[in-house]
C-alpha cells in the first residue's frame, strides 16, 4: 500500500521521528500506524544506547477528514544505556495534556467553545 498520500494528514513534523507502517481505512475513520524511527535521541547520543523494546501504543485523535474520524496509532520507542542499565526515550510533545487528541486539534476545539 502506498502511503505516501497519508502523510499530509499528519501534525507537522511527525515524520522528522516516525515512519507511517500502516494504514486502515473504513467508511467512517482513518488509522494511521505511526512507529518512532530507530534513532537516538540526540540527548543520549554520545553514549552506549540500544533500541529495546516499544512502549503499548497510544491512540491520538485528529481533524476529521471528509467525514472519516482520524486517528493516530502511535507506537513510541525505548532504548537502554547499556553502561547505567536504565531506560530512555524521546520527549514527544505531540498530544494535549489531559486528552488523546493532538494540540492542533484540540485548540481548534477550544475555539469552538
Amino acid at each position: 500500500m502506498d502511503n505516501n498520500g497519508y502523510r499530509l494528514l499528519l501534525p507537522e513534523g511527525t515524520l522528522d521521528y516516525f515512519i507511517i507502517s500502516d494504514v486502515k481505512e473504513s467508511a467512517s475513520e482513518i488509522v494511521i500506524y505511526l512507529e518512532e524511527k530507530n534513532e537516538v535521541p540526540k540527548e543520549y547520543a554520545g553514549m552506549k544506547v540500544e533500541s529495546k523494546v516499544f512502549y503499548e501504543p497510544v491512540v491520538v485523535q485528529d481533524f476529521p477528514i471528509r467525514g472519516k474520524k482520524l486517528f493516530l496509532n502511535v507506537r513510541r520507542r525505548r532504548w537502554v544505556v547499556k553502561d547505567e542499565n536504565r531506560y530512555v526515550s524521546r520527549d514527544w510533545k505531540l498530544v494535549a495534556g489531559g486528552s488523546r487528541m493532538t494540540h492542533e486539534f484540540a485548540s481548534f476545539l477550544k475555539e469552538l467553545y
